[in-house]
């Protein structure tokens, strides 16, 4: 077991996204996974059915708590709900080493359409977190939210992409999955230039979690001492097998297989 990781995000009843995912992914790929909740959510495949945020003060002293005795090798965000949790969170973060990698999943609205990111917070979240992240990484709504920007194809994303990365981040890569073609399209942006990543589209609703889990992907693969652009090839990778190998579970958008990476055992 290498690489600690401390997830500051919501939990998931259904177990898909969130906490849960984050936790599974996190340890499929040989990390220690720490959390701090920030909220608890009452949902399934179908949706987002209610919201109970935590304190701020309260996801504050996780953090706190565990930075102090477990430590933490890289931190990843998801969804931190208001300006009040944000602060609280940043707050935490600003006192470890500059050093310390930090991946944004700038969760904003769930797949099922509920919004998860309060609209006044939008702007603390650049302020507070996109400054100090190592990667950002947003789907095309969240970045069309973040840039103020609209992208219809490739070229704007690429062009978009370059724009977020004025907002501090080291690296953002915007995800390319909401755009309508047979081809997904990721790029990843950072000081160097930009990279973009190919692949066919799986015809499939097995897609509950995506983000979460490719976020906490590429937290562990830094938290391992991987640089970004290897740590963003191989969480792709990771996502992608579970994405083939989700296990089809639920009437709406499914959860991913994230043990793809552990052996079957027999049983009986």
């Amino acid at each position: 077991m290498k690489g600690r990781v401390l997830v500051i995000a919501g939990s998931d009843s259904g177990g898909g996204a969130g906490i849960q995912a984050d936790i599974k992914t996190v340890t499929a790929l040989g990390g220690y996974a720490a959390t701090a909740i920030s909220a608890l959510t009452a949902q399934n495949t179908q949706g987002v059915f209610g919201v109970v945020p935590v304190t701020p003060e309260f996801i504050a002293r996780q953090m706190k708590l565990v930075l102090d005795d477990i430590g933490a090798d890289a931190l990843k965000t998801g969804m931190l709900h208001s300006v009040a949790v944000i602060d609280a969170v940043a707050d935490t973060i600003d006192a470890l080493p500059a050093s310390t990698p930090l991946v944004v999943d700038p969760v904003m609205v769930a797949k099922g359409g509920a919004r998860l990111l309060q609209v006044d917070a939008v702007a603390a979240l650049k302020r507070r977190l996109l400054i100090r992240a190592t990667v950002l990484t947003p789907n095309l709504p969240e970045a069309e939210a973040l840039s103020g920007m609209s992208i219809r194809d490739a070229n704007d994303m690429a062009h978009v992409a370059r724009a977020l990365l004025t907002l501090g981040s080291k690296a953002v890569l915007l995800k390319g999955g909401h755009l309508q073609s047979e081809t997904l399209t990721d790029i990843l942006a950072t000081a160097e230039g930009v990279h973009t990543f190919h692949g066919p589209r799986i015809a499939t609703t097995s897609t509950h979690g995506t983000g979460c889990t490719l976020a906490s992907a590429i937290a562990t693969s830094l938290a391992q001492g991987m640089e970004i652009v290897p740590a963003v090839m191989r969480a792709r990778d990771y996502v992608r097998k579970a994405i083939e190998t989700a296990p089809g579970f639920g009437r709406g958008y499914g959860p991913l297989n994230h043990g793809h990476t552990v052996a079957e055992q027999k049983i009986g």
